[in-house]
């Protein structure tokens, strides 16, 4: 069996098991883009969940359509209080597509539900990007995680679901019975794999179970373990345990001497405690390049928090909020629908108290709801970029040119690109922010190279141009593209000493103000200190020692995209 098919057939089981104990499992996160293999994941899943209720949401479901509101029409037609059903109140399992862009309301608010009733939660996953995916509130909640980024077509048949069998193993799944170690057994695995959540050693030891059910036993046994930890602890490790190092810690050092009275004995085999069995066995499905992974989705998660325009909530344009309670005046504009839908259940108690004409709808201005809108703000990624000598020409070429393409791009995503250069012994800005590609180009064609390297004057310059960017209501990201060499203090004076101290102080204040930055260090050779720099100013650092304008243009975009 190959690895992929060896995949696919643990994913069969994850559905088969997520179809025994749908609420002890909580769901299963799947994260795959729309395609024929996620297609046949979610036949399977349809029908191994026959019977209960699926109900697909978007992640821009409203609160009204998610608990239930006033059945507006009806109610002024009957004339008493007449409210729709939510989704929450109707379904069993909820697929929630899309759900990388889940906003955290919503997913607090399923995260409730999930805890609360015990809702199913099938995540379809579509993130591009490591650290693009669903929140974290929700994929702690579901017990399966399953990846099929990279799964390949054909090895991806049709999920075998055999409905006779799972009717079988629900019926014999409450008489499954666990011994009373297991669970301190999975709690020091997941310890081991560096998993912090205290519901997934529980997530675990429900797959167990329900392993056992499908297996035709009544006791989770070695096998129904193993299978646990595959599909509920390995896809969370964050951390490769090393077991050499661990038992080596663990035994007691060597005596000696042996006390003269102490009987001759041969040495007895010890049995390995289940735990270590378990862990071996995960370190051994775990993929070789789990650090690497782990590091990428961390940085593109800090760039991400960070680089995208902020949101902020107006009454005028935007994707469309639920409406709040308010008074009118200052520009805010009713919300009609939503007003008489306050000011129904009201009407017969204010017709009684009023005697007025029973067909006059009665509102209060405590019923008045206004509309809200969210709108997110045009992001400036501020170039900075080092024209000195020790920036050799060829590399002075290669940042202009990452300046180019991602300004061809910008138009795109809303981007405005501003370019400040530093050189002899001072800083300028050579380009307010623009989305003029044309000038630009002409600005850049323009730049000369030479000179001392004042580093910490171009840091200046892009915090007070950051502060001039912020006022126009954009957000402003900081691109530092240098080989770190700083030999020019602000003063204008050649000091190096004193040249780095400025630099450190300034990146600090870029951190205070929680300015978005990445720092490219475009030497032929990483330098030394310039990561430390990075560090100070909260950024990513990323060495690019041999990269042409189109990898510096790539690394850019990946660190500080939306």
């Amino acid at each position: 069996m190959s690895g992929g098919e060896a995949r696919w057939h643990g994913v069969n089981l994850a559905v088969a098991c997520l179809a025994l104990d749908p609420g002890g499992l909580g769901g299963m996160w799947i994260r795959a883009r729309v395609g024929p293999v996620r297609d046949r994941l979610e036949d399977g899943l349809k029908t191994a969940l026959q019977g209960l209720k699926l109900r697909r949401i978007a992640p821009t479901i409203s609160d009204d359509a998610l608990y239930g509101g006033v059945d507006l029409a009806a109610t002024l037609e009957a004339g008493t209080l007449r409210r729709t059903g939510g989704v929450l109140a109707d379904a069993d399992a909820l697929i929630l597509p899309m759900a990388e862009r889940t906003p955290v309301g919503l997913a607090g608010r399923l995260a409730h539900a999930m805890d609360g009733d015990g809702m199913c939660l099938i995540a379809l996953d579509e993130g591009a990007e490591p650290g693009e995916h669903a929140p974290e509130a929700l994929t702690d909640r579901v017990g399966l995680h399953i990846d099929l980024t990279d799964h390949a077509l054909t090895d991806a048949p049709a999920l075998a679901i055999d409905l006779g069998a799972l009717a079988e193993a629900r019926l014999r799944l409450p008489k499954v019975t666990v011994p009373d170690e297991i669970l301190a057994d999975l709690t020091r695995v997941a310890d081991r794999l560096g998993i912090s959540s205290f519901r997934a050693p529980l997530f675990a030891l429900a797959a167990a179970r329900a392993s056992a059910a499908l297996s035709g036993s009544e006791e989770v046994e070695e096998p129904d373990l193993l299978l646990a930890v595959e599909l509920v602890l390995v896809p969370r490790a964050t951390i490769i345990p090393d077991l050499e190092a661990d038992a080596a810690e663990e035994t007691p050092p060597p005596t000696d001497t042996l006390p003269e009275d102490a009987p001759d004995t041969e040495p007895q085999s010890v049995d390995t405690p289940p735990a270590e069995i378990l862990l071996q066995a995960a370190k051994a499905m775990l993929p070789p390049d789990l650090l690497a992974r782990l590091k990428a989705g961390k940085a593109a998660r800090a760039a991400n928090a960070s680089g995208a325009g902020a949101a902020k909530a107006g009454n005028r344009r935007g994707r469309p909020l639920p409406a709040r309670a308010g008074r009118m005046g200052n520009g805010a504009r009713v919300d009609l629908v939503a007003t008489l839908r306050a000011a129904a259940p009201w009407q017969p108690m204010r017709r009684s108290a009023t005697g007025g004409d029973p067909d006059r709808i009665h509102i209060r201005m405590s019923d008045i709801r206004l509309r809200r809108y969210q709108e997110t703000s045009d992001r400036a990624i501020i170039f900075v970029v080092d024209a000195s000598g020790s920036s050799a020409m060829a590399r002075l070429a290669e940042a202009k040119g990452a300046v180019e393409l991602l300004l061809a791009e910008a138009y795109s995503r809303r981007d405005h690109v501003a370019l400040v250069a530093f050189r002899g012994d001072t800083s300028e800005v050579l380009l307010p922010p623009t989305r003029s590609l044309v000038q630009t180009k002409r600005r850049l064609s323009s730049l000369p190279g030479g000179g001392g390297t004042p580093l910490a004057a171009g840091l200046r310059a892009a915090i007070d141009l950051a502060a001039l960017v912020r006022g126009k209501g954009m957000t402003p990201s900081v691109a530092l593209l240098t080989d770190g060499r700083a030999n020019v203090d602000l003063s204008g004076a050649a000091n190096r000493p004193q040249a780095a101290e400025d630099a450190t102080m300034l990146a600090r204040v870029m951190r205070h103000d929680g300015l978005p930055a990445l720092v490219v260090d475009t030497g032929l050779r990483p330098t030394r200190g310039l990561d430390d720099l990075a560090r100070e100013m909260g950024a990513p650092y990323v060495p690019l020692p041999r990269a042409d304008s189109r990898s510096l243009s790539r690394a850019v975009d990946a660190a500080l995209a939306p």
